[in-house]
């Protein structure tokens, strides 16, 4: 009798730890069953007609759970003078919020009023990596839509390019994003494009002296520069070239060359743990990123849910209720 009085408690434990982080497998079960396959329909349609969207979705979740948790405050337009995160000068190159604006028209007629634009979010990220070849992964949802969306916010909570180790550790770690995290999620970057000033300083003024980053590959930088002149605001280029539309592991392969294009990216050789998982990474058959990349990403999409009564289910994405 003891030992089934402890095992019932046990149970019981397990439950209120699961409900406590807000949200659940399945959670439109009974509300809206299509929900996921909706989101999926609608992702499908755009990535088969522009690939490259699939970068922009993958980064606008990331985005949206470093600023106030996973809410979806990312895709609020600014109103009555105040600027929204979308503002800020690191989301200014989103794109794709019309894939979230589809999926949310199409589940207003199956579901009114019931499913969140940061679960359709968290959803349209998965599914645009599996559409790429990526790693697909069960992604628990419940979350509510956040009303406040600040652009200072943005600025400050986002991890940038130009961040050191110290510094990516610290912006992860507040948000309970580990070391693993850290370089996991770094290999988002295995996809899309950046714009030459998100780097360029590592071409040509380094420490303020006009001098190119040392820990960058000096062919690299010649190739770079063909590309990128200083001050250049404009052109774009691949994060990870000849494989930027195809999520694989050859991000780290480009890392442990010295050829990662952000700062950010040269700071996983830094340190000890970081450089350990990028070089395990390299040999296609033993690679763990696939897997190790869908957990990584369950668990930034639990940060800062608001579930119950709190915040709202928008009617539309870009405009509170």
């Amino acid at each position: 009798m003891a030992l089934l009085k402890f095992l019932s408690f046990l149970i019981l434990q397990l439950f209120l730890v699961a409900k406590c982080e807000g949200v659940e497998v399945g959670y439109y079960k009974k509300t809206c069953p299509n929900v996921e396959a909706i989101v999926k329909e609608t992702t499908t349609h755009y990535i088969a007609r522009a690939p490259t969207l699939a970068a922009p979705l993958l980064r606008m979740h990331f985005h949206d759970c470093f600023v106030r948790g996973c809410d979806g405050s990312v895709l609020l337009n600014s109103t009555k003078g105040n600027q929204a995160e979308k503002d800020a000068i690191p989301n200014q190159s989103l794109r794709g919020f019309q894939v979230i604006d589809a999926a949310k028209s199409a589940l207003e007629k199956e579901c009114p009023g019931t499913v969140s634009c940061s679960d359709i979010l968290a959803l349209a990220a998965r599914d645009a990596v599996s559409l790429i070849n990526g790693p697909s992964w069960t992604v628990p949802l419940g979350r509510r839509d956040g009303r406040v969306s600040i652009l200072s916010e943005a600025s400050k909570n986002l991890p940038t390019p130009f961040d050191n180790f110290t510094t990516l550790k610290t912006t992860f770690g507040k948000l309970d994003l580990n070391v693993k995290d850290l370089v996991v999620l770094s290999g988002g970057h295995t996809i899309g494009m950046s714009h030459c000033f998100s780097f360029s300083s590592r071409l040509y003024n380094f420490t303020g002296k006009g001098d190119m980053d040392p820990n960058m590959d000096k062919n690299y930088i010649a190739q770079l520069k063909t590309k990128c002149k200083p001050n250049d605001v404009t052109t774009i280029v691949e994060m990870d070239p000849g494989s930027f539309k195809s999520f694989d592991t050859d991000y780290y392969t480009m890392v442990t060359k010295r050829r990662g294009l952000f700062a950010s990216d040269a700071a996983l050789l830094t340190n000890s743990q970081t450089k350990d998982y990028v070089l395990s990474q390299l040999k296609p058959h033993g690679s763990t990123f696939f897997k190790d990349f869908g957990e990584s990403m369950v668990k930034m999409g639990k940060i800062g849910v608001l579930t119950g009564k709190a915040g709202e289910i928008r009617k539309h994405c870009a405009f509170r209720n």
